[in-house]
């Protein structure tokens, strides 16, 4: 009987003496596959990147519990001027509690920038303070607050003149980023602009130690409000745990494996209509169906894995640009996720290749040597 192969490097050359004799549908094959995994990763990464960044910064705030309006949600941009101010002098009067910081929420619709309205000596006071980089705190109504990495993406400094929720500014300080929003304007300006005078959208608590005893002060107080310790809102603060965003981040898996799949799927099945010659003469020589199988799957998936790698460099890559180009985009790539996206890829590869590589099995090796 006729040796097709003497060993797992023959074999090996064989494979990438197919792909490289078809070099221009190889190369779109390592494309697409590096697509569906630049797909998933980014998007997995962004998410996840920006929620864990965001949960870092309200947690940088100080505080220790939450008090936002009943049904509130947990992005605080979807979040109403709707609660009375006047309910943080009763909750400030309660034992457990040392500081609270009443705080309008407005998102910059140009942008989509978070903007916080802050009696700026209380929402100070619930941590150490803000860092200044430059400048001072506000002191008219029409000063703003910038933190560092708005201000090296728009490049602002103190003194710039910008325009925020169609209100024009003037930029008194620049602080170390991670106290909740972007900007901070007076409360009395954000009140303003929102309408809503005398009225908040939330409220930062810091408790005096006890958080649980203080958070159910709170709920006795005003049991018709959602009132969260900051570790609750942080755990929330996860892709993971976030249902709303579940349905997208799949969506976006399942789009990159159809691509993956389609592109395989179409790429075999052509490859192997123009090698019905070739297979028969290997099954002539001896190849037996699973050889043939084997032999098919086994170029799949060298282009597979050079089609995950291509596109987890290039993930990598664009992670880094970005960094530098837009400093508060936060791109969160965890070793999970490249090992679920790897195999995600194998998966749709294996899949397309799956009836092409059968059918050419089934090829009886006379008829496919009369192939033309």
């Amino acid at each position: 009987m006729t040796e097709t192969y003497d060993g797992p490097f023959s074999l090996l050359q064989m494979f990438w003496g197919s792909i490289a004799a078809r070099p221009l549908r190889s190369f779109l094959s390592v494309i697409a596959i590096a697509v569906q995994v630049i797909l998933v990763l980014l998007i997995v990464g962004l998410t996840s990147g920006v929620v864990s960044e965001w949960g870092k910064r309200v947690e940088g705030v100080g505080a220790d519990i939450l008090v936002q309006p009943p049904n509130s949600s947990i992005f605080f941009a979807f979040v109403s001027v709707g609660m009375q101010e006047s309910l943080g002098e009763k909750i400030a009067a309660l034992s457990g509690v040392d500081e609270v910081a009443p705080t309008v929420i407005l998102t910059e619709p140009k942008h989509l920038v978070m903007v916080y309205g802050i009696d700026y000596k209380r929402f100070n006071a619930l941590s150490k303070g803000f860092l200044f980089r430059d400048g001072r705190p506000f002191e008219g109504p029409d000063e703003v607050i910038a933190d560092d990495i708005i201000a090296q993406t728009r490049h602002l400094k103190v003194g710039s003149q910008i325009a925020l929720l169609n209100h024009p500014f003037t930029v008194c300080g620049i602080v170390a980023h991670g106290k909740g929003a972007r900007y901070f304007i007076p409360i009395r300006t954000a009140q303003e602009i929102a309408g809503a005078e005398k009225r908040v959208s939330m409220f930062y608590v810091r408790s005096k130690g006890d958080t649980e005893a203080t958070r159910a002060q709170i709920l006795k107080l005003m049991p018709e409000n959602s009132v969260r310790s900051l570790s609750e809102y942080v755990t929330l603060m996860t892709s993971s745990n976030l249902p709303q965003l579940r349905p997208f981040t799949r969506t976006m898996v399942a789009l990159g494996i159809v691509v993956s799949f389609l592109v395989v799927l179409l790429n075999m099945h052509t490859m192997v209509m123009e090698r019905t010659r070739e297979i028969g003469i290997l099954k002539a020589l001896g190849f037996s169906k699973l050889d043939v199988v084997q032999m098919l799957l086994g170029e799949t998936l060298i282009l597979t894995l050079m089609g995950t790698g291509l596109g987890i460099a290039t993930t990598f890559l664009t992670q880094a640009i970005l960094k530098q180009t837009n400093p508060g985009l936060t791109i969160l790539i965890s070793p999970a996720w490249i090992f679920s996206a790897v195999a995600l890829a194998i998966v749709g590869a294996a899949t397309g290749a799956v009836y092409p590589a059968l059918r050419a099995a089934s090829y009886d090796p006379v008829v496919a040597l009369a192939y033309e």
